[in-house]
């Protein structure tokens, strides 16, 4: 708790005072926002513009009218032959302009809305690309995540921004034709306005410039309490919270976190609150003052009375519309630095990446024949905020068609070695060959294409059957005879044959007739994938750990036909199954203890004999 809040404090520090100069520099941000915007509709971005420049004149028109029609009334008032066809076409004129401004109102918060669904979906779609181009190890890290998190809330509401621009824009207009109006009675008025928002501007910008600080520097505690809340309320840990009673825990932690963001917040209300009836009322006191003097000039008969509603009319309404400007102002510089939270998730690069020339990737010669040699020279790696080598000094070869088991204790660093070979991790010393070039040579999408990976810590989609068989090579879900005989394969189709749904049945309880697999199911489901990508490597870490001695047994009779002319690696704890391997990689804190068949390293009589001979004296 102690790190989390240095953490937070280091970041309110950075971000707690805002300078003018950054927050125009904030609004540096909104043209590539409005490009982004123009590329989801071009036509309801015109369209919104041009309703809100008619929508700009309608006040100022208003308000004239109204001068017209009050000074009609007065005249006609004092004549007895009344001529009133004037009268009422400005009565219709003002009607006429009341319905315009109701319907124009509708059709911009309805492209508003349309704007707002489009780019929330536009923008959702790039942020996950974006996310396929990165690196496994940037998931790995906090401050990623918390990037992540805070992009992920800039794909809804941004069209707030646009609105907000757009409504700038569209009182700017309005308070030109208004402020024109007073400027002709008397140029003063403009600057006593002036005067009278200045205050509460000041106010407003002071306090969202805090509570933006607040809402940046909790980040990670809302992340947490996301968590908590699934944690506390869900059918995936639904067993453990209620078999070792955690609810009473996570609701207390919840409770904890939840309470002191409360008071941060409360603090930050009650002080905006007092300081905003105070400056308010500073400039309440400036708009009478000028009030006052417009009464006193249509008392001296200096104005007309309509011209008195007129002034009085526009006062107000300039008073209102620029303190909502120079408010928004502020909300505007607000928006747009929390939209750099999004650029600068975009921004984030890959340090993994194909390089700008590749060599032409391996392929079998002829069918049945393997084609992969891979070789680790002195490789050594470290996980980012670790001080330990996951792996060190590591130097062994993969040979073509080889069927390679990997041995070790938990934390050995078997997981981590397939990783390098996948390329979802770089080394950070030697390097891992490929048919005698380095691995960084070949083009990443094709050398991922042709490596089947099926982890321990495997997805459960809450998909379809088909499709959770169907993502070892997604291209091909719809090729249903080729995820039958992946699941015929993985013995995953004993699984489906139950299913009501067969291979449509909806999996997990997270959806309307979903139905929920044991482990055993789920892992033979999880093992079609590998079935389903034609790869010349496969990897599989810990296939059968929830499957029953038999079943176990069958997946390996066929996995040895799957890989047939093929290269293999498999992790495993269960001896029974690395025996199958033609050779035996003995991993310890990171670096190669011993290698060789079953046999040898029996012979051998090292750590390998050690350990298969406590797991066999486990089953006597």
């Amino acid at each position: 708790m102690a790190k989390s809040e240095n953490a937070r404090s280091s970041v309110a520090n950075a971000k707690d005072e805002l300078s003018w100069r950054e927050r125009f520099a904030a609004l540096s941000n909104l043209p590539a926002f409005f490009k982004l915007v123009w590329a989801v509709s071009p036509g309801l971005f015109i369209g919104n513009a041009a309703l809100r420049l008619v929508r700009a004149a309608i006040p100022a028109s208003v308000l004239y009218i109204g001068k017209l029609l009050i000074d009609e009334v007065v005249r006609l008032a004092g004549q007895t032959d009344k001529d009133t066809t004037f009268l009422w076409e400005l009565v219709a004129a003002e009607f006429g302009l009341a319905i315009l401004s109701t319907a124009l109102a509708r059709a911009v918060s309805l492209m508003d809305g349309l704007l707002g669904d489009l780019f929330a979906n536009s923008t959702s779609v790039r942020l996950m690309e974006h996310a396929a181009t990165l690196d496994l190890e940037q998931f790995e890290d906090a401050t990623f995540y918390d990037k992540l998190e805070r992009a992920r809330r800039q794909t809804t509401g941004r069209t707030v921004l646009l609105s907000g621009v757009f409504g700038q824009v569209q009182e700017l207009i309005s308070v030109a034709f208004l402020a024109a109006g007073l400027a002709v009675y008397n140029p003063w008025l403009l600057l006593l306005i002036l005067v009278a928002v200045t205050p509460s501007f000041i106010g407003d910008n002071y306090f969202n410039q805090r509570s933006y600080s607040l809402s940046r520097s909790w980040t990670p505690e809302r992340r947490e309490l996301d968590y908590l809340r699934y944690v506390g309320a869900s059918d995936e840990t639904a067993k453990e919270v209620k078999i070792f009673g955690l609810s009473g825990f996570l609701v207390e932690r919840f409770r904890t976190l939840s309470d002191g963001f409360y008071q941060k917040n409360k603090a930050l209300a009650l002080s905006r609150a007092g300081w905003g009836v105070l400056l308010t009322a500073l400039g309440t006191a400036g708009y009478y003052g000028a009030y006052v003097w417009i009464v006193l000039r249509a008392t001296t008969g200096q104005i007309s009375l309509g011209d008195l509603t007129f002034l009085a009319g526009s006062f107000r309404q300039v008073r209102g519309s620029l303190e909502g400007i120079l408010l928004q102002f502020s909300s505007l510089t607000q928006e747009a630095i929390y939209l750099q939270d999004l650029f600068d998730y975009f921004a984030i690069e890959p340090l993994i990446h194909s390089a700008k020339t590749t060599r032409p990737f391996p392929q079998p010669i002829r069918e049945g024949e393997a084609a992969l040699r891979f070789e680790f020279e002195n490789v050594g790696f470290k996980y980012t905020n670790s001080e330990r080598w996951a792996l060190r000094n590591l130097s062994f070869a993969l040979e073509p068609g080889e069927k390679l088991a990997l041995v070790g204790e938990n934390g050995a660093g078997k997981t981590t070695l397939v990783k390098l070979l996948a390329r979802l991790y770089d080394p950070a010393e030697g390097r891992i060959l490929l048919n005698g070039y380095d691995l960084r040579e070949y083009d990443l999408l094709e050398l991922r294409r042709n490596i089947g990976v099926i982890f321990q810590d495997y997805t459960r989609f809450k998909m379809s059957a088909g499709i959770n068989i169907a993502v070892g090579d997604i291209d091909e879900r719809t090729n249903q005879p080729r995820i039958e005989v992946s699941a015929q394969r993985s013995l995953a189709d004993s699984v489906i044959a139950k299913l009501a749904g067969g291979y449509d049945q909806q999996l997990g309880r997270s959806f309307g007739k979903g139905v929920e697999l044991s482990g055993g199911e789920w892992q033979k489901v999880a093992l079609g994938r590998a079935y389903m990508r034609d790869a010349q490597l496969i990897i599989l870490d810990e296939p059968t750990a929830a499957l029953d001695a038999r079943a176990e047994y069958e997946v390996f009779q066929r996995f040895a036909q799957l890989t047939e002319g093929k290269s293999s690696v498999i992790i495993s704890h269960r001896f029974s199954t690395v025996r199958m391997a033609d050779r035996i990689l003995v991993l310890e804190n990171g670096t190669l203890l011993e290698i060789g068949s079953h046999y040898e390293l029996l012979e051998k009589d090292g750590r390998y004999a050690e350990l298969f001979g406590l797991q066999a004296r486990g089953y006597q």
